[in-house]
């Protein structure tokens, strides 16, 4: 699938500039030319950085791959998963290191640092307050850890973030309001135990990536969504305990490729907007509680790579649907009401169609306007 998100460049960016300022110290990569500088061992910068990394190694209570075995020293710029640019420490990256342990308040000394990456260790406890003072933090990605608590609101307050990776910890309680509201590029806090609602101020985020999937979510997802930024490429809401409708708005995203609400409990009928939806490659509404007609115009979707309406109350689908498999899309539509269609709902199921009385905003007559002007509409009409 082709991802455009603005993360990975600024990663790029980030790295050439390291082994840029690297290169000429040869093919290991290593930063050694700095310190043949005798000043550039005594740079401020660089003395705050050896404090942080030798407060933190102290912190850290098991290092299975030996990791840490080159922090000796002031050098830090030689320091295993540590990364430097024009004498100054620009990154860390202890992805996959096994580490166990926490993390401590001098980290916020690391004042030059733009990217901390973290996947899968073992760090566990809560996110230090003064992480807040990481003016040139862009990335952080804590993502498979034992971090618990509540959502670390202090990473919200890092002034220049714009990706922020909490998944596969063991975060609880609501998601706040200010998630959504802060200019991430990136919102990644699949697999914890956050539950509540969704925050309203989901629709005004610029972010191109938001994943929400395997928590304990409850209620609506917001009614706006889809007024907001246009920049939004993926959005998963799988597996959470979601109920209502899904929103008319989803159309207004036109450059969505991705967006899986399976396995909750969302009703009513298909929005008709999601025919506006012209880079939709995976389109997963599957073990919800659907139901009436699947409408032909999102059958039709040029860019459609999957389709998922199972294990939902759909009644029927065009011959337009039908033409999905020789087209070679992914389109599964078993355990629905769907008469005359092998492997669907035994017909005790389908006589009380859950969420009958909901009623959902439709726009009977799209075949008969164009998605630009449905959106106007919709655009006009949002309070």
């Amino acid at each position: 699938m082709n991802k455009k998100s603005n993360i990975l460049s600024l990663s790029l960016f980030i790295f050439l500039a390291l082994h840029s300022g690297a290169s000429n110290a040869g093919a290991a990569g290593k930063t050694t030319e700095y310190w043949s500088n005798p000043s550039a061992l005594s740079s401020p910068s660089l003395d705050n950085a050896y404090i942080a990394l030798q407060a933190w190694k102290s912190a850290i209570t098991d290092d299975p791959k030996g990791i840490l075995n080159s922090w000796v020293g002031p050098n830090v710029c030689d320091y295993k998963g540590v990364f430097c640019a024009n004498s100054l420490v620009a990154g860390i990256d202890l992805n996959h290191a096994g580490l166990e342990g926490t993390l401590v308040k001098e980290l916020s000394l690391l004042k030059d640092m733009s990217l901390l990456h973290l996947n899968t260790n073992r760090f566990s406890g809560t996110i230090p307050d003064t992480l807040k003072d990481l003016l040139a933090l862009t990335e952080l990605d804590l993502s498979n850890n034992l971090f618990s608590g509540p959502f670390p609101t202090i990473t919200l307050q890092i002034p220049n973030l714009v990706y922020l990776d909490l998944r596969y910890n063991l975060f609880s309680g609501p998601i706040p309001d200010q998630v959504f509201n802060k200019n991430l590029d990136a919102i990644l806090l699949n697999n914890n135990n956050f539950n509540g609602p969704i925050p309203q101020s989901l629709t005004n985020s610029p972010a191109s990536v938001i994943n929400l999937a395997n928590n304990k979510l409850t209620g609506d997802i917001p009614i706006s969504f889809g007024y907001s930024s246009p920049r939004l490429k993926e959005i998963l809401f799988l597996n959470n305990q979601l109920t209502g409708c899904i929103p008319q708005g989803i159309g207004l995203w036109s450059d969505l490729q991705v967006f899986d609400a399976s396995f909750n409990s969302l009703m009513g009928h298909m929005p008709d907007s999601v025919s506006c939806l012209e880079d939709i490659e995976v389109l997963n509404v599957a073990h919800n509680k659907l139901s009436g007609e699947l409408p032909e115009l999102v059958c039709e979707l040029k860019s459609l790579m999957n389709l998922s309406v199972a294990y939902n109350f759909f009644s029927g689908f065009s011959q337009e649907c039908a033409k999905l498999y020789g087209r070679n899309v992914g389109f599964d539509f078993a355990l629905n009401c769907i008469p005359g269609r092998e492997m669907q709902r035994p017909e005790p199921e389908c006589d009380m169609i859950p969420g009958g009385s909901l009623s959902c905003l439709r726009i009977p007559s799209l075949k008969t306007i164009s998605c630009g002007t449905l959106l106007r509409s919709l655009d006009l009409s949002n309070p």
